[in-house]
């Protein structure tokens, strides 16, 4: 029996056995299943497997042709509904052509196969399961219940993600022992949040990340939130001064309401120097009042009461006064890669890619002073190079030539050109900004000790 109609059968019995038993809940669903059937904010009983709900589930184009041969199925030609003329001989059916990996991977399943595979354990995959508060459909319906129609541009103020979107996972990224110790003690207090708040321990869960540009302060938070399911709500503090949006401190306060309707979640705070100098400067009064303001609703959330793990970056800490720093409880040091830390940066950038003679640490011998995120460019350079001679295998001579290309571009870019020609190669050389992003997403192109 095909792999195909397999697929479908699960489909087939998870609709049956969900809609059957209201103990189980949107998070007995696998999330591909989920999607479909996810409207205005709840999944509702009955669930309708048809043709097309069962496409969209399984990713196979006829799923009717899958199983129209099989003895438990019909379909109803008027609605279009897919479903089990016996249930007990579908489930039979299917326990024998699967194992119990998979049975584990689907909770409704689990919860209804427990007892009949070894391995089989549905609290265990339940809590395997991504929740429903991890899926792009979930964090939608909030936002669009939590803002109206005047306060849509609002949401220009915060990038929302859902870990789902998130392709940069923690096991992509090279990190120092201190990265990761600080990041196993956030995912430790997340796990215990009920014994912290029991304790009275609750000013835990404010980090700061500080380093140079392209060096993961970004990138980390991002791959976090994708390890911990958890839903990103980005915010570039630049963007309280943009005349649009209004007004600032309001739009600060409002930025900390969508963490707290989306918790548990990270909200990252990118630019965060951007709070001593408005402090220390002339700004406008508006301005200040919302940096206040920021600061204030900084110290009022929290990961154990609010469940809101708050993560702040900035290129420049010595930028940073006393009321800034005193707001986190752990500072996480993001520096530029030593010898070691390049050359597995190399290594992992380029599993993918294949490479004559590669030899990872004599590149990382003459890349002295480059970030992650220089390393990917080097590295995208190379592939571009190759392709023009019509080869998708590099060398190692072609990531040595790549490496010269970017130190003579970056060369370039920092000479103290005259006049308009320097106007224009500030104009036209960096269109990224602070630290060159190339993802369009930040200034701080944090894809760093990436990957």
């Amino acid at each position: 029996m095909s792999d195909a109609s397999i697929d479908v059968v699960e489909f087939l019995l998870t609709t049956r056995l969900y809609t059957d038993n209201r103990s189980l809940d949107e998070n007995d669903l696998p999330p591909r299943y989920r999607q479909v059937f996810w409207s205005d904010g709840e999944i509702e009983r009955p669930l309708s497997a048809t043709n097309s709900t069962a496409r969209t589930a399984t990713g196979i184009d006829q799923p009717w042709d899958a199983v129209s041969e099989l003895m438990f199925t019909e379909r109803d030609e008027f609605s279009g509904s897919i479903s089990l003329t016996d249930r007990q001989m579908a489930e039979n059916w299917f326990r024998d052509r699967v194992d119990a990996g998979r049975i584990q991977s689907n909770p409704t399943l689990a919860y209804a196969f427990e007892g009949d595979f070894e391995d089989v354990d549905y609290d265990r995959a339940r809590k395997a399961n991504r929740p429903i508060q991890a899926d792009r459909v979930w964090i939608d319906s909030l936002l669009e219940e939590f803002f109206d129609e005047d306060e849509e541009e609002l949401l220009d103020l915060v990038d929302v993600r859902a870990p789902e979107e998130i392709e940069m996972t923690l096991d992509d990224l090279v990190l120092t022992p201190d990265q990761e110790n600080e990041i196993h003690k956030v995912v430790k207090a997340i796990e215990h949040r009920e014994y912290l708040a029991e304790i009275g321990l609750r000013e835990i869960g404010k980090l700061l990340f500080v380093g140079p540009p392209g060096t993961g302060k970004t990138t980390a938070a991002r791959g976090l939130s994708h390890e911990l399911d958890l839903p990103f709500v980005e915010v570039k503090l630049s963007m309280i001064t943009s005349q649009y949006l209004g007004e600032t401190a309001k739009n600060v306060e409002k930025v900390f309401e969508v963490a707290k309707r989306l918790s548990p979640c990270i909200l990252f705070m990118d630019e965060f120097d951007f709070v001593a100098k408005t402090r220390s400067s002339d700004e406008h009064a508006a301005i200040k009042r919302a940096v206040n303001t920021l600061l204030k609703s900084i110290d009022e959330v929290s990961l154990i009461e609010d469940e809101v793990l708050l993560i702040g970056a900035t290129n420049h800490p010595d930028q940073l006064d006393a009321a800034a720093w005193r707001r986190f409880d752990e500072i996480v040091n993001f520096p530029k890669p030593d010898r070691g830390m390049r050359s597995d940066i190399l290594r992992v950038i380029t599993h993918a890619m294949e490479i004559n003679e590669f030899d990872p640490d004599a590149v990382a011998e003459i890349t002295e002073g480059l970030t992650g995120s220089d390393l990917r460019m080097v590295l995208r350079e190379a592939v571009l190079d190759a392709l023009t001679e019509n080869r998708t295998n590099l060398t190692q001579q072609d990531l040595i030539d790549a490496v010269e290309d970017f130190e003579e571009r970056d060369n370039l870019k920092n000479m103290d050109m005259m006049d308009g020609d320097h106007e224009a190669l500030v104009a036209g050389g960096d269109i990224s900004g602070d630290g060159g992003s190339t993802d369009g997403h930040s200034h701080d192109h944090d894809h760093s000790h990436d990957h």
